[in-house]
């Protein structure tokens, strides 16, 4: 006989979990218990929505769920930023909530939610399991769930009293995926269809990757001479320095790229659910005028046809797919010209702009894309940051780019903790803005004290600049709830054990930064930015100067 937390762990460990992150909870003492001596590492983290982001950036390391266990009510509400993330984002992600006892249900006990209504429009599976003989049973379809399809978060809650109760039920096998397999005259199909371009673009997308697909990928487009984008947050899913990617498209895109999106004939979408995100709010495809033929393969059955007409469509895993069409015969090259157009176009963007300051991020992100590991993971969060990140890095593997593409501040720290624990032996960078760091900057002591060692850049210029930007664009010289006063984050990083270092000149940057990385400790480098630098492309005077001009 074994409670219901050691039943829970057995299953955890059948399907192949070796870390979950948590906050503890009475609700699920059990739990605890039985991960104690599991040899499942529980990393124990400060906030639940730094835990929920740990276990979401574990999922799009690995593309299996990431876990996370959190307490009942406030705990549950906390960690559902993460679980938005995971949705918007396709990520395997499994959130093991606790639950007020069986018997209190439905009387407004102390911290009880409902957790199907609370998460049924952010999860793709949410449920309550009541009985401990069934825990193996529910964990095994939440394993299935989270992976199958188009990938996504799982809530189970977990009623205290259950989970404490004895069972003699048997442990069950680990969830095993449909094997894959895509028919060749499908796969005949999409190449007839991309033939008959003349302006093809082809969109790499969606969460099932790998390096494999990379390689494949990179194969297909070069013997094709096909042009390949990316959605947004998606750019590890070619090596960018190939003379057939041309960049990838969302927000802060090159003006170039949208207007060939626009300007293509067919499209070739690869897991990519091709929304607002990637073609700046529908005005580049129109799903009431579509201009183009959309080739669409994707996971799941229910995102064909629902804002483009498929022709084809394949419900298929991308990968598969791109490894069949390089098998496929190539046409004779026709649209040479045309991808040759879109790399130079990429290229030029590439281009560092200046910005203000004696500190300037297009040379922070130049400097980093020239002596980063290739294998270097880099996470970033939300804000005008990470417009300069989008386009001046190189990324060249699959793995190392950790973004929210749901646009969640405070992302960029967990995820960077999350990738140091799962690659001690690999260089994490986080760069985060001083508003998104501190939506998470507690989490700074777990990275402490579970030997963590990302080095955080933080792109502190005093204030919300994303908002700021939007502010004066509309309500020009009226500044309303966009400032910040900020902690000394090199003294904060001390404070932690960990090495702090504050650099105010671009010729700064490198010995810091060699410095943080010697120190073989969590390390955070302040930047301190010039108020009036924005985004690559705009200043803060430009952007008030033009909204007073349109007013007038």
């Amino acid at each position: 006989m074994r409670h219901g937390g050691q039943v829970l762990v057995q299953a955890l460990r059948a399907n192949g979990v070796t870390r979950v992150f948590s906050v503890p909870g009475e609700s699920f003492l059990a739990a605890l218990d039985g991960l104690h001596d599991s040899g499942i590492a529980n990393v124990v983290c400060r906030h639940e929505g730094g835990a929920a982001m740990m276990a979401e950036a574990a999922g799009k390391l690995t593309g299996r769920p990431g876990v996370a266990f959190v307490t009942r009510g406030p705990g549950a509400t906390n960690a559902s930023a993460g679980v938005h993330v995971a949705q918007q984002d396709s990520t395997p992600m499994i959130l093991f909530v606790g639950q007020i006892a069986r018997g209190d249900r439905d009387r407004e006990a102390f911290q009880e939610v409902d957790y199907r209504a609370m998460f049924a429009p952010l999860a793709k599976w949410v449920a309550q399991i009541d009985q401990t003989d069934r825990i193996a049973e529910y964990v095994t379809r939440a394993f299935h769930v989270a992976q199958s399809g188009r990938p996504g978060p799982v809530v189970l809650a977990l009623p205290e009293d259950m989970l404490s109760d004895r069972t003699d039920s048997p442990d069950l096998p680990p969830a095993r995926l449909p094997l894959a397999h895509v028919a060749p005259e499908a796969v005949q199909a999409v190449a007839d269809a991309l033939s008959s371009a003349r302006r093809p673009l082809v969109v790499a997308g969606g969460s099932l990757w790998s390096q494999a697909a990379a390689d494949d990928l990179a194969r297909f487009a070069a013997r094709w001479d096909l042009p390949v984008a990316v959605p947004f947050r998606r750019q590890d899913r070619m090596d960018n320095r190939l003379p057939h990617y041309v960049g990838d498209l969302g927000v802060g895109m090159n003006p170039a790229l949208g207007a060939a999106l626009a300007e293509a004939d067919v499209i070739l979408s690869l897991g990519s659910r091709l929304g607002d995100t990637l073609t700046d709010g529908y005005a580049l495809m129109d799903p009431v005028r579509p201009h183009a033929r959309i080739i669409h393969v994707h996971p799941d059955p229910d995102q064909l046809g629902r804002l483009w007409r498929a022709d084809p469509g394949l419900v298929a895993d991308p990968r598969a797919v791109v490894a069949a069409l390089t098998r496929c015969e190539a046409p004779a090259p026709r649209w040479s010209d045309w991808r040759t157009r879109l790399r130079g176009a990429y290229e030029a963007w590439q281009t560092p702009r200046p910005t203000p300051g004696a500190l300037r991020m297009e040379q922070v992100v130049t400097w980093l894309a020239g002596n980063l590991p290739a294998d270097a993971i880099v996470t970033n969060g939300a804000g005008n940051y990470a417009s300069f990140l989008h386009r001046y890095y190189r990324w060249q593997c699959f793995g190392t780019q950790l973004a929210p593409t749901s646009g969640s501040m405070g992302y960029g720290l967990p995820a960077a903790i999350s990738a140091s624990l799962a690659h001690p032996g690999r260089m994490v960078v986080c760069l985060a803005g001083d508003g998104c760091l501190q939506m998470t900057v507690n989490e700074l002591s777990t990275a402490a004290q579970y030997g963590a060692t990302p080095i955080v850049l933080v792109a502190n210029n005093g204030r919300y600049g994303t908002i700021r930007m939007h502010q004066e664009r509309h309500y020009p010289g009226r500044v309303s709830g966009t400032d910040l006063f900020n902690p000394d984050f090199a003294a904060l990083a001390r404070a932690y054990g960990g090495h702090g270092e504050l650099v105010e000149r671009d010729e700064d940057l490198a010995p810091a930064f060699e410095r943080a990385r010697l120190s073989g400790r969590l390390a955070v480098i302040e930047l301190r930015l010039d108020p009036e630098a924005l985004t690559p492309g705009a200043t803060l005077t430009q952007t008030r100067h033009a909204a007073l001009e349109k007013q007038a």
